[in-house]
């Protein structure tokens, strides 16, 4: 006890300091280059300093795995530097049992930086990105032109010359109805469809309904049939995609389910909701990474450490960049652009501890 006691108190004090320091320069990195705009639009001290303030969880959420890393890394290899690993060796103790309480916060860590993300984070920083948008005024439309989705697997077909955002309308709209072989069942033109809140679904103005007949089309009376089945929802029509990264896990799922639906490319969409299960891992990686480095050198040990782990960071986060980019362009699954990463530095990190001194 009085050993991992021991070790908490070198690691915990420098993993705070070290998340706070690289938390502060994303923080500001982030004002610098948004500064001339800033003062070029006379923007007050008070709402950039609440631009960094809702910014802070983000870059917390940031600095969490290269924190860790260099804390853990640093603090084993002063030990060994100290010679303190090799009387603990000596001792009978093994360096993965003394290590092995830092191993399980971390994997404890790695849930808790979901929760923290998908909880927290998201809300924050979709605040702080629309305050900034509005400080420098960029605009987003939701409006939108010449629009096809693509629903039911196929059954269904929405086409629209024009959706307009803060109405939520359709403007000159075809809706085309087909069975389970594609074969064309109905047509219903309508000038306007408006959303309808409370029943979920389009309310046709002026709707005409048209069915096959022989070689051409017949207008018949609208029917509740295919009327009802128009519950696309109207954010599927919007102009702007949704960032999978900017939202919660569960609306993440949501709007992925939309796109399947609507017949549309989800690969890369899906690959990020992935992600966000993934990503937290990292914090159990470097720990065990830098379990496998101790030992490596004795001097120069905080220089090494911090090389370490920008290296380890910059090699992980590149990795998963090239992974998700093979998964976006179907090469490989989505799952395994997201996880790929995960599984390659876990061994890795395996094979570095059978290789040090234990």
């Amino acid at each position: 006890m009085k050993l991992i006691i021991y070790l908490f108190e070198k690691v915990v004090p420098l993993f705070l300091g070290a998340m706070f320091f690289f938390a502060l320069v994303l923080n500001l990195v982030d004002l610098f280059m948004h500064i001339a705009n800033y003062l070029q639009n006379n923007c007050s001290v008070k709402d950039i300093l609440s631009v960094m303030a809702l910014y802070v969880p983000k870059t917390i959420w940031y600095s969490v795995p290269v924190a860790i890393l260099f804390s853990t890394s640093y603090v084993l290899s002063d030990m060994y530097a100290n010679n303190e690993i090799e009387a603990l060796l000596a001792s009978g103790v093994s360096l993965f049992k003394f290590t092995l309480p830092l191993l399980t916060v971390s994997f404890v860590m790695a849930f808790g930086l979901f929760l923290f993300e998908d909880n927290f984070v998201v809300q924050t920083y979709e605040k702080k990105v629309s305050l900034q948008n509005k400080l420098l005024q960029k605009s987003e439309s939701e409006n939108n032109y010449d629009i096809v989705v693509i629903s039911e697997n196929g059954k269904l077909i929405y086409i629209s010359t024009r959706y307009i955002g803060n109405q939520k309308k359709l403007k000159s709209c075809y809706f085309i109805f087909r069975d389970e072989n594609k074969v064309m069942q109905s047509v219903i033109f309508c000038p306007t469809a408006v959303w309808n809140e409370k029943t979920l679904k389009w309310d046709l103005e002026n709707a005409v309904q048209y069915e096959p007949d022989g070689n051409g089309l017949k207008m018949t009376q609208l029917s509740s049939t295919f009327t009802d089945r128009l519950t696309e929802s109207y954010e599927i029509f919007k102009k702007s995609n949704v960032d999978v990264q900017s939202v919660t896990a569960n609306e993440a799922k949501i709007y992925i389910e939309h796109l399947r639906k609507a017949g549309l490319p989800y690969n890369e969409e899906l690959s990020e909701y992935y992600k966000k299960f993934a990503f937290p891992f990292i914090v159990f990686i470097v720990v065990f990474l830098s379990i496998g480095l101790t030992g490596k050198t004795k001097k120069n040990v905080l220089l090494i450490s911090l090389a370490s782990c920008i290296s380890a960071s910059v090699l992980f986060y590149v990795s998963m960049m090239v992974t998700m980019v093979l998964a976006k362009h179907g090469y490989i699954t989505a799952f395994m652009g997201a996880w790929s990463p995960v599984f390659f530095f876990t061994i890795i990190s395996i094979v570095l501890l059978k290789y040090a001194r234990t």
